[in-house]
């Protein structure tokens, strides 16, 4: 791995890529006597995503989990990339990349746990929330100073949007 600050990888970055549990959630889930698994999922990381969106990135998630009350959370944020209950990650990415036709230098990933190792390692920007495990975190070019579910993700796309001048760029404003 070369030696660079992270900050040099986000003039590149065209896509982002994110887990679901652990870092769009705080990993908690709450089980109703019905059996439903309801999830909390954090409104400044939706409004992060969706100016993602706006602005032109490809924004996709990919994850184990499989809850249809996610899926319509993410495609309500113009997300249409929504991939759950998968169980070879590299496997989606590699389909999604050669889809897209994009290069992986210029992804960003946040995972938080271990089936999300293996996808890290191919990716540009490998990142993490701050409680993401050990392992996660010795590989990740970024950890966020933010909690899964609680900003992680609005932290590390506003600093892509930031450095490629896309943040607040209908209000002129212009930021280091």
């Amino acid at each position: 791995m070369e030696n660079k600050s992270y900050k040099e990888y986000l003039e590149h970055i065209t896509t982002l890529i994110f887990d679901v549990d652990g870092v769009l959630t705080d990993s908690t889930i709450m089980v109703t006597t019905t059996g439903e698994m309801l999830r909390t999922m954090n409104i400044k990381d939706g409004y992060a995503l969706k100016t993602a969106v706006d602005k032109g990135f490809h924004v996709c998630v990919i994850s184990g989990g499989n809850n249809e009350g996610v899926r319509l959370r993410l495609e309500g944020l113009g997300i249409t990339d929504v991939f759950l209950g998968v169980q070879n990650k590299i496997e989606q990415l590699n389909q999604y990349i050669e889809k897209q036709q994009i290069d992986l230098k210029n992804v960003l990933f946040m995972g938080d746990d271990l089936p999300d190792f293996p996808v890290m390692q191919l990716v540009g920007l490998p990142c993490c929330p701050q409680d993401a495990v050990q392992e996660i975190k010795a590989i990740s070019k970024y950890v966020s100073h933010k909690n899964g579910g609680n900003g992680a993700v609005r932290d590390v796309i506003e600093q892509v949007l930031k450095v490629q001048g896309k943040w607040l760029d209908n209000f002129n404003a212009k930021y280091d």
